[in-house]
């Protein structure tokens, strides 16, 4: 989906006029028009009201261009689960489960790891291929890489 059919559907959905929706993000009702026209698109502080008056994120609005994984547990990212920050924006380079209202919930690879194993385990995977297995791929995330420097 386009950027300019997302924003319509939002704004359509939440029952705004275009006049109404230019009101609450500060811009004019030519520049609703034009995003929902696909003549232009929103700025980045266009993007940010704009996320947070709809409750998504600013990925959603631009029509998923990437898929955005948890950088600290590695679980793929949807509106619904990314995390927050304390003023309500969203923190699309986390999940709501390892980051809350400024703060990590998890402090060390072990910490996550045990947990992740506790979760997935199986009879397919043992606790001990599961834990190689998240310690190998948890490395790798920008989270864990930034905890080494």
């Amino acid at each position: 989906m386009k950027t300019k059919d997302i924003i319509l559907e939002l704004r359509t959905k939440n029952g705004l006029s275009q006049n109404e929706l230019a009101d609450k993000i500060y811009v004019t009702r030519q520049a609703v028009s034009r995003w929902e026209i696909g003549e232009t698109v929103p700025n980045i502080e266009a993007l940010k009201l704009l996320s947070k008056l709809f409750d998504v994120s600013i990925n959603t609005l631009l029509g998923s261009p990437r898929k955005l994984i948890c950088q600290c547990c590695g679980m793929p990212l949807e509106d619904s689960s990314i995390s927050k920050e304390p003023d309500g924006a969203f923190n699309e380079e986390y999940c709501k489960w390892c980051y809350a209202d400024g703060k990590f919930a998890y402090t060390s690879l072990e910490e996550l790891t045990d947990f992740l194993v506790k979760h997935m385990s199986n009879e397919k995977l043992s606790p001990e291929q599961a834990k190689t297995y998240f310690k190998q791929q948890l490395q790798q995330l920008d989270y864990w890489k930034k905890s080494k420097e």
